[in-house]
This record gives structure tokens, C-alpha cells and sequence, in this order.
């Protein structure tokens, strides 16, 4: 009797386990081709909104940076990010307004004449998802 007790209690577990876990991802961002280690890497993640969810620092080691987000629900996200190679904690621009620091978007997306519209970076997250990056230097 104590067995199927406990095969009883191990089958609830095992049924109920996914309804209680799945409405939680992780999303883990790599951004590779990083100039060098120096600085940090700082990411603004948002919803479909555009609304901020979180402003993420990281530190760059073998010229990358892989930033790990848990616990996020089911749904549409955007990030943008940047090489802060100096620490100042901004992106530092020539005169005329070009990015001296590497920077980039979701989705790997390109704006012409300056960023992408932030439809070009939202992206659908409905499991654990890993994204691969490339930042842009000029």
C-alpha cells in the first residue's frame, strides 16, 4: 500500500509539474564579436510596449558577453544594448552622432540613418530561447 501511495504522489508530481513551470521562460543572450574585454556590455530589455523591464550590466570576457533573463512569461520582447568600453555608463558618439562603441538590437536588426523602427527588434518568446548577437562598430 505505501508503494502505490507513493506512485500515486510521484505520477500528481509529474502530471502537475508543467502546468506550474510553463509559464516561465529563460531567455539567454549571446553577444559575441565584442572589439575587446574592456568596459561592460549594458542592455535595456523591454516588453512589445516598448516599456522597460530591465537594465542589465554585464562584464565582457573572451571578447563576449552572455547575459541569462529567468522567469519571464510567454510573450513579445525587444532589447537594445551596447559596449560601454569605458565605463562611463553611456554610448560615446563621434560629432556628427556616429557610435564610437559597438551597439546593436534583437533580432540582429538594422536601422539606416540611425536605429530600426522597434518592430524590426521584437521578437516571440514562448519557450527557452537562446538569441545570438553581433554588435555593429564603426
Amino acid at each position: 500500500m505505501k508503494n502505490l501511495k507513493t506512485l500515486f504522489i510521484l505520477f500528481i508530481f509529474i502530471t502537475l509539474k508543467p502546468l506550474v513551470s510553463s509559464g516561465q521562460h529563460t531567455l539567454t543572450i549571446e553577444i559575441s564579436d565584442l572589439r575587446n574585454n574592456n568596459g561592460q556590455l549594458i542592455l535595456a530589455f523591454n516588453n512589445e510596449k516598448e516599456i522597460k523591464i530591465k537594465g542589465i550590466t554585464q562584464s565582457v570576457t573572451g571578447k563576449k558577453c552572455i547575459i541569462v533573463i529567468e522567469n519571464l512569461k510567454p510573450g513579445k520582447y525587444a532589447f537594445k544594448y551596447f559596449h560601454d568600453e569605458n565605463n562611463n555608463e553611456k554610448l560615446d558618439v563621434n560629432w556628427i552622432g556616429i557610435p564610437k562603441e559597438g551597439y546593436g538590437f534583437s533580432n540582429n536588426a538594422k536601422g539606416s540613418f540611425g536605429p530600426p523602427s522597434f518592430e524590426k527588434t521584437i521578437f516571440v518568446l514562448k519557450e527557452n530561447t537562446t538569441l545570438k548577437c553581433t554588435p555593429t562598430y564603426y
